[in-house]
């Protein structure tokens, strides 16, 4: 978790993007970025596709952009709990 995000190749592409761009955040060592997505991904498909029927790949690409529309309409805002002394 931790080194893809300070390798020398990583440092060098986020150079290459505008200033300001993005915003680099450690997530605890407990916790992992890739749990967040994959979380997102599985609540995404239990709640938007699961028992869709599309009859076609371009109907269920505007059935995938409007769930994301509407998870963006309605954000949740998460504060972590953690405390940074515990990290220690």
């Amino acid at each position: 978790n931790h080194s893809a995000h300070i390798s020398r190749e990583t440092r060098a592409w986020l150079d290459t993007r505008p200033a300001g761009r993005f915003e680099f955040t450690f997530t605890p060592k407990h916790g992992s970025w890739l749990n967040l997505i994959e979380g997102f991904f599985s609540k995404f498909a239990r709640s938007v596709l699961r028992h869709i029927r599309v009859t076609s790949k371009h109907e269920l690409k505007q059935r995938i952009m409007a769930g994301i529309d509407d998870v963006n309409r309605h954000p949740v805002i998460h504060t972590w709990s953690y405390k940074l002394a515990e990290a220690a």
